[in-house]
């Protein structure tokens, strides 16, 4: 199952060593789950800051080419770009922290869940 990271799991993931979102990047690379990036995404954080950690995520998620624009689709710009990824990789999830900020992302039959949630999601899945 391929899925969208909102850059506050990664973050999460990053400053502790504790809770879902560090589990969940802890499982790369995995069969259960296939993290999708696009450069844009990518592009959000600073490489000089933590290039060995996006590093990694490259090396164990999809990159997906994006070829439309839905902008503003939501409150925040820089979520539209998640939401963008989630649409051409065709994913059924996007993992967040801020699950409001991606209100009304059902019209395109995508689902933001918690990190938490796609752990649970993960572990009940045959």
């Amino acid at each position: 199952m391929r899925v969208v990271l909102d850059t506050t799991v990664l973050v999460a993931a990053a400053r502790s060593r504790q809770g879902a979102s560090h589990a969940l990047l802890s499982l790369l690379p995995s069969p259960a789950y296939e993290p999708v990036i696009s450069v844009p995404l990518f592009l959000e954080r600073s490489a000089a800051q933590i290039e060995g950690f996006l590093d990694f995520l490259l090396s164990a998620s999809h990159l997906q080419e994006i070829f439309f624009l839905w902008r503003p689709a939501l409150s925040d710009p820089d979520d539209d770009l998640i939401l963008e990824l989630a649409v051409a990789a065709e994913c059924r999830y996007i993992v967040s922290h801020n699950l409001r900020d991606f209100r009304g992302i059902d019209r395109w039959g995508i689902t933001a869940i918690s990190p938490a949630d796609l752990l649970n999601l993960i572990k009940t899945t045959p």
